[in-house]
């Protein structure tokens, strides 16, 4: 059995600026000699570069891909209100009973790095796709919030893996019947049916 990616859903999002932090110089897993990076308008692409050569040059190696978004960061809380201050309101119209001025919190946008989705949108191509998921999982490691669900071979063993704000949790399968090797007598006919 060869390792393999077979179940993945993210909801990974960290600052762009730690996620190029780490991808300058990353610890690799085996077979992977560099990553390359692209970003096309809000969306980043991290491709796998191939140790040796037994992958073609003209067979498309697994990559990730994020989609990048501004999101604004307060250095303080703007739903928190200091004791004796009255608290902040937002709307237009005057504050009666409030002499002073109101402090403008001090905030700047941030870019994000979102891996959102499922195998086929976070995860794509089968060409060293477990060392690319390797690579997913450190950044889940690093990532601020959201959490990365795997069911994963490595080699032959089955492993569940589930990271959620950058701490690995306990994470389990329960194996189920397919319901394609269940009675044949209980399951719908549909070329004999009367109805269709």
């Amino acid at each position: 059995m060869t390792s393999r990616v077979y179940r993945l859903h993210s909801t990974l999002e960290l600052p762009l600026e730690e996620l190029h932090e780490y991808l300058e110089d990353p610890d690799l897993p085996d077979r992977v000699d560099d990553i390359e990076f692209t970003r096309r308008n809000n969306t980043l692409i991290i491709s796998a570069v191939p140790a040796d050569d037994s992958i073609s040059k003209y067979t498309p190696t697994a990559q990730l891909k994020a989609s990048v978004t501004e999101n604004r960061v307060y250095e303080e809380d703007p739903e928190e209100t200091p004791p004796g201050k009255p608290p902040r309101t937002s709307g237009g119209g005057p504050q009666w009973g409030s002499l002073d001025e109101e402090e403008e919190i001090e905030s700047e946008l941030v870019e994000y790095a979102c891996f959102k989705g499922d195998r086929e949108t976070v995860l794509q191509n089968t060409a060293l796709q477990y060392q690319m998921f390797e690579v997913l999982c450190e950044i889940a490691r690093r990532a601020e919030k959201g959490a990365l669900t795997v069911v994963a071979t490595n080699e032959e063993d089955i492993e569940a893996i589930r990271i959620v704000d950058g701490e690995e949790v306990p994470a389990s399968i329960t194996v189920t019947d397919d319901p394609g090797e269940g009675d044949e007598g209980s399951s719908v006919d549909w070329r004999s049916n009367d109805f269709i």
